[in-house]
């Protein structure tokens, strides 16, 4: 078996997993982030780079090369009622350079926070080498072993950051208590040919009991489809003619385009949760982003809440694992920062889920709510929406004194 020694070992090379190595490393932390997969071009459902991630990059220098890269900025969103639009989100407030959500795909992401990454002395990056055990000694974590393409691999570690998503096996190995919020829908997610002459803003539909929502990736539509829980097989019985005419009668698409719907293996469905660690840590061990807490699909924030996850553990935990002093009273502080914003905006997702998704669902013919005729009626309330979705209730920026002088030298070569 393979021998290693760091001071932290991230397992999952996610938004989350990537940025908080970038940011340790970037601080003269010696870092070593486990990514199972053997690339990151894979099909994820959560392609968005929302403002407050634009602004993590912006204070890092690195906005311009990162929106070098192909991508569509969409500044509003609006949701129709049958055949009524409500604007309901504008971004634009949000500052000219970041004002905007960058639809990009995650593995163009990905593959920029790695590359920033490994220029950092002390970052190693290994891909096809999933976490499977944790090391403990008298109660700590010291440790997790994985398999890689060389075989077993042990790494000892000071920290293991778990940031491996919302079915981590390494979280449920350390005994975290994991809280259910419940959620009363799933969704199908599938993909359609876009028209250039189409409204390129994403948006939202509601019509005869079909919630829609539309996302544009430049040359098609990723769209997701609203289901009740559990209701996906319903859907599936029913057949692909049915479905793909439910789809082409609540967004207007015509029947041609819908035929590339040709089989179910081409609709996934995103078995939905809203759930939260009561402790995120253990001694030698925290979690961050999905495997931390698992968001709604509703506003797509969960990235949000990964990144800034990972921007504040970077910020609070660089100096004591550069030091060598790391406690759990450092690990307390991640989820003292972090958790408020979780539970606020997952109460949020779980109020709208409950208030507003599920009863148009029960009641396809209903007027769109109070709040959203407000936003329709109220230009400026479209802001407020826009924070909550584009920014977070309390958006992390990275802190300018967790960089050290040397690792700052060696990475730009002065």
């Amino acid at each position: 078996m393979e021998q290693m020694m760091t001071r932290c070992v991230i397992s999952g090379g996610g938004p989350a997993g990537l940025m908080a190595g970038f940011l340790l490393a970037r601080a003269g932390v010696e870092v070593v982030v486990l990514e199972k997969h053997r690339d990151f071009l894979r099909d994820f459902r959560g392609d968005t780079i929302h403002p407050s991630t634009l602004r993590i990059m912006e204070a890092l220098g690195l906005l311009d090369e990162l929106l070098a890269l192909p991508h569509y900025p969409f500044r509003h969103m609006e949701f129709s009622f049958g055949d009524r639009p409500v604007p309901v989100v504008d971004f634009t407030p949000l500052g000219e350079r970041t004002g905007f959500v960058a639809m990009m795909p995650q593995w163009d992401f990905l593959d920029f926070v790695a590359q920033q990454a490994a220029a950092c002395p002390g970052f190693t990056l290994r891909m096809e080498t999933e976490s499977e055990t944790l090391i403990e000694e008298g109660g700590r974590v010291t440790g997790l072993r994985a398999g890689g393409p060389s075989g077993p691999v042990e790494i000892r570690a000071d920290l293991v950051l778990v940031a491996d998503g919302r079915h981590s096996g390494l979280r449920d190995a350390a005994g975290l208590d994991l809280r259910d919020l419940g959620a009363p829908i799933d969704v199908l997610w599938f993909r359609v040919s876009r028209k250039g002459g189409e409204n390129p803003e994403s948006l939202g539909r509601l019509k005869d009991g079909s919630i829609i929502i539309q996302l544009n990736r430049g040359d098609y539509w990723q769209m997701a489809f609203v289901v009740p829980k559990d209701g996906a097989e319903a859907v599936r019985a029913n057949g692909l003619a049915a479905f793909r005419r439910r789809v082409g009668a609540a967004t207007g698409i015509e029947a041609a385009r819908l035929e590339e719907i040709d089989d179910w293996d081409k609709v996934k469905l995103l078995s939905v949760q809203v759930n939260r660690l009561t402790r995120w840590w253990r001694e030698g061990l925290l979690c961050i982003g999905d495997a931390a807490h698992a968001m709604s699909p509703v506003g797509g924030v969960g990235i949000n809440l990964a990144v800034q996850d990972a921007v504040a553990a970077a910020n609070i935990l660089a100096a004591p694992l550069r030091n060598g002093t790391l406690s759990v009273d450092d690990l307390r502080q991640v989820q003292h920062r972090r958790e408020w914003p979780t539970r606020v905006t997952q109460r949020v997702q779980v109020l709208l889920q409950d208030r507003v998704i599920r009863p148009a669902l029960d009641a396809p013919d209903a007027p769109p709510p109070l709040p959203l005729r407000l936003l329709a009626r109220v230009p400026y309330l479209r802001r407020f929406p826009a924070r909550f979705i584009g920014l977070g209730l309390r958006p992390e920026l990275p802190r300018a004194g967790a960089v050290s002088q040397a690792a700052e030298q060696a990475r730009t070569g002065r």
